[in-house]
């Protein structure tokens, strides 16, 4: 009988949809897919404004962050390049584009240290879960603040360097989005050990 343990060192992706291992085009084929797919909710993510206190949030970073739980780290990476990759070449993709400015004027404005920080955040909550931190409500959330501390830092570091440290740089790009970021890490602790648990049952 199966249960969550015999899963060890996968990811959601990987027992939903699992490598050919024999069938190396199959396995291209997953990675293009899905690799499209996370780049598409990348985008639709940074363009959704949810009403909220003080500012209103987009779901980008809960994306980042569920993405690189729900693939690991290979796949949520190769996701993540493609974005950045169509950002990079003027397409629209990221939150306040075209209006923001587009390509690489904006990856390397004010927000750049915060893309930055969306691959530091894939690669370590994408290993994490690979430790089984995502089957869990205490290793969900804690993986996920993990994730957010990983995206602010080089966040405000740029934000400070790129406008100056005279500046109100934490009132900018820190208090206004904390409120926002715990309610997407209370939707992701609901929601991904419950998947796992459903998984857990199916898999019996």
């Amino acid at each position: 009988m199966k249960t969550l343990s015999a899963y060890n060192q996968q990811t959601l992706m990987n027992v939903i949809w699992p490598e050919a291992g024999t069938n190396k085009a199959l396995d291209i084929l997953r990675l293009i897919t899905i690799s499209v797919i996370g780049s598409l909710l990348l985008t639709v993510s940074a363009k959704i404004q949810v009403p909220f206190y003080p500012v209103p949030m987009t779901m980008q970073t809960f994306v980042v962050l569920a993405m690189a739980m729900a693939l690991g780290p290979r796949l949520a990476v190769a996701a993540l390049t493609l974005y950045l990759a169509e950002g990079a070449m003027g397409l629209p993709v990221f939150s306040g584009t075209p209006e923001k400015g587009l390509g690489l004027a904006y990856i390397f404005g004010p927000t750049g240290g915060y893309l930055l920080g969306f691959v530091f955040a894939t690669l370590i909550v994408g290993k994490l879960a690979e430790k089984g931190w995502d089957r869990n409500f205490a290793g969900t959330a804690t993986a996920m603040l993990i994730g957010n501390m990983a995206i602010y830092v080089p966040g405000i570091l740029w934000l400070g360097s790129l406008l100056g440290w005279d500046k109100p740089v934490l009132e900018w790009g820190l208090y206004p989005f904390l409120y926002g970021d715990l309610a997407k890490l209370a939707l992701a602790t609901a929601i991904l050990p419950l998947v796992w648990k459903t998984l857990s049952r199916l898999k019996k």
